[in-house]
């Protein structure tokens, strides 16, 4: 965790008012239905300000952007949570994105593949999104937690931008282990020691993300490899479902702010 004398850690009120901005409030449970997406755009439209976007399953994509006004995005996944190398079903996934009207594909990279030296698998598949999504802002999930091995990370981040990424995002939230200031570090570290990347490929921690104060820490992280001017819904997202709880708490002065978790 960053350090208590973080100024993101010590001041929680500005902390709170960059995650709320740069928030994927997220549902995806397999029992989602359009009663539950509702009250998740109703939420989304915070009396503090708006989220970034809100991310749901590609069957209810139009639902929501039925709900929500045009400053905020709606996102839906692809090859998830799986992330299998099924080139043809992830192109599937992508063209209902896209026609739902939705503004963000989130795509699982097929990990698994990587994981077994098949860069081909993965390039392909991420290939296939990209064409498919033209237009749409592009977030590859490298499932860092089950990597775990920063070479393989770090090979999942460059197959990723080679292949037209628009953000780096950690995890699925599907996981026993979602984002880690540690993967963090590595997904950062890849957009900003490229020239070709570093000044608009945008990252995305998720998954484990419950209170201002583990938002904090990467906020931190952001503002160092990326600079403070990254700290925009353009090039920093936080993917979480919980987390507008302790926004709200912490912005309203009603309740003590939620402890940080652990990672």
């Amino acid at each position: 965790m960053q350090a208590p004398s973080s100024p993101w850690q010590q001041d929680l009120k500005a902390t709170a008012r960059v995650a709320l901005a740069c928030l994927d409030l997220t549902s995806l449970n397999d029992t989602d239905t359009e009663a539950d997406i509702a009250t998740l755009c109703a939420r989304a439209q915070n009396p503090f300000g708006p989220v970034a976007a809100v991310c749901v399953w590609p069957r209810l994509a139009a639902f929501a952007r039925a709900q929500l006004p045009a400053n905020i995005a709606v996102a839906a996944v692809a090859n998830f949570p799986h992330g299998n190398a099924d080139v043809q079903q992830a192109a599937r996934d992508t063209d209902a994105i896209v026609q739902s009207g939705a503004q963000e594909v989130d795509v699982v990279l097929p990990y698994l593949q990587l994981m077994a030296g098949d860069d081909s698998a993965v390039t392909a598949l991420l290939a296939a999104v990209r064409k498919a999504s033209e237009g749409l802002r592009l977030k590859v999930i490298l499932e860092t937690g089950v990597l775990q091995d920063d070479a393989l990370i770090q090979r999942a981040c460059r197959l990723s931008l080679d292949a037209g990424a628009d953000f780096l995002k950690t995890s699925t939230g599907k996981t026993p282990v979602s984002a880690t200031p540690q993967a963090a570090r590595t997904l950062l570290a890849a957009i900003a020691n490229d020239p070709r990347y570093s000044a608009r490929i945008g990252f995305k921690p998720s998954g484990g993300i419950r209170a201002v104060a583990d938002a904090a820490t990467y906020i931190a992280l952001t503002e160092e490899y990326l600079g403070t001017a990254a700290l925009t819904p353009l090039r920093f997202r936080i993917g979480a479902s919980s987390i507008l709880s302790d926004i709200e708490a912490v912005l309203d002065d009603r309740t003590a702010p939620a402890a940080a978790g652990t990672y």
